[in-house]
């Protein structure tokens, strides 16, 4: 009986709160509404709303807390939360001008200012030097602001006429120097392309921007170095376009960065000038020998291009002779007709060779021309002494430029087998003029 009494107690214990959790349960459940049952919904990230004003402000404020400092400075824009991929822009115009400026513009807009930035430092490589390694540290532990360097580089250069001189010379400073410490990426383009408006470019501003970041860069780079940048920014054939219309030629280049004291470039687009013309005086050569067009025709359109292009003489004897054989059609292998094909080209054009040599030195010029092509081009090695006697008979080679070339010659390429080669041919020329 005892133990009987024991398990009811227990048994209505274990009941009365099972009965106790079913309430429970059942009076937590929402009761149905006539609305419908509520169905609860994800919070979304709502976008605040933009504050470039405050954020600027909160810069300004670093700046001036380490009093210029950029290692500080540096320091501190790490170790705070403020949101640069949003006010990436508004950041580089605190850096660059002190504060922010007007949308669009480079005017300075409303809020707190600092006097370290760039363009209040004096114009001097040392002293904006430090601003371009600062810069570095940024980008480096935050890349995605070189889009924003890029953005306001870009605003600030299609908008030079609004700064002052000072200014300018401080904006071309940092640019080279930019370039110069290879500065995160900075592609050349975001440089040199904004600069080509016709009004910035028409008033000289570019020019003497131009000037300004070329000296500055080639302080610690090499002539190669600068050309580098301008093949990448797409410039390096296209540099009058930083002169104003009516002075782009190649005089004008030549006399203001020979002023400059840049005359290593100055030759430079004095050779990619000539690269030019005689590229174009080829291709019009080939397309009139390729049409057989009237020997005449031909002779009067060199001489108009010799004109234009003020070209060398003896470049134009080297051009002449590469247009020629350029033109034959070479057969494979067959080494007869390969020199019958040239023996036939040099007769009929012998009319113009010999129109453009005339001397001594440029005939001398011309069998020099015969001799590298004969040692480079194998099919063509055995056939020296047939072109020569063939130009000999034409009346393009005088007697006196190949006996000079035999025994006084200084062009090493291939000369011993030459010489060996063209001797008969001499030995013929010395016992007609004995016998003469």
């Amino acid at each position: 009986m005892k133990y009987n009494a024991i398990y009811s107690i227990r048994f209505c214990v274990f009941f009365g709160s099972c009965l106790i959790l079913v309430l429970h349960f059942c009076s937590s459940k929402e009761k149905p509404t006539l609305g419908g049952q509520r169905i609860k919904t994800r919070k979304r990230n709502i976008a605040a709303p933009l504050d470039p004003a405050a954020f600027a402000d909160a810069v300004v404020q670093i700046y001036l807390e380490n009093d210029g400092d950029l290692e500080l400075i540096a320091k501190s824009i790490e170790s705070t939360d403020l949101n640069y991929s949003r006010y990436g822009d508004t950041f580089f115009e605190v850096v660059f001008t002190g504060g922010r400026t007007q949308p669009g513009t480079t005017k300075p807009d409303e809020g707190e200012r600092h006097p370290y930035s760039i363009l209040d430092c004096e114009a001097k490589r040392e002293l904006i030097l430090p601003s371009v390694i600062y810069i570095q540290k940024i980008l480096r532990r935050r890349p995605f602001l070189i889009k924003n360097l890029e953005n306001v580089m870009r605003r600030f250069l299609q908008s030079l006429e609004f700064f002052e001189e000072n200014e300018r010379i401080k904006l071309s400073i940092f640019t080279a120097l930019a370039f110069s410490q290879k500065l995160s990426g900075l592609p050349p383009e975001t440089v040199f392309q904004p600069l080509l408006k016709d009004n910035l470019v028409g008033k000289g501003l570019v020019l003497t921007f131009i000037t300004d970041f070329f000296k500055e860069y080639l302080i610690d780079n090499s002539l190669d170095d600068l050309i580098s940048i301008l093949k990448r920014g797409k410039m390096d054939d296209n540099l009058l376009e930083f002169f104003p219309s009516g002075k782009r030629s190649a005089e004008a280049f030549s006399e203001h960065f020979t002023k400059a004291g840049m005359v290593p470039l100055v030759e430079y687009n004095d050779k990619k000038i000539f690269e030019v013309k005689v590229k174009e005086m080829k291709s019009a050569l080939t397309t009139l020998i390729s049409e057989e067009a009237d020997i005449s025709e031909v002779i009067e359109t060199v001489k108009q291009h010799v004109k234009d292009a003020k070209l060398p003489e003896i470049e134009v004897v080297r051009i002449l002779w590469d247009v020629l054989m350029d033109a034959v059609q070479w057969s494979g292998k067959n080494q007869q007709q390969n020199a019958n094909l040239a023996l036939r080209q040099v007769k009929t054009w012998a009319k113009l060779l010999n129109t453009f040599c005339t001397s001594g030195k440029l005939e001398l010029e011309l069998l020099y021309k015969v001799q590298v092509q004969c040692y480079e081009d194998t099919k063509l090695m055995k056939l020296f002494p047939e072109v020569v006697r063939s130009l000999y008979d034409q009346d393009v080679l005088a007697e006196d430029t190949i006996l000079h070339w035999f025994s006084k010659g200084t062009n090493p390429k291939g000369r011993q087998s030459f010489v060996k080669a063209l001797e008969p041919f001499v030995k013929w020329l010395e016992e007609a003029e004995e016998e003469e």
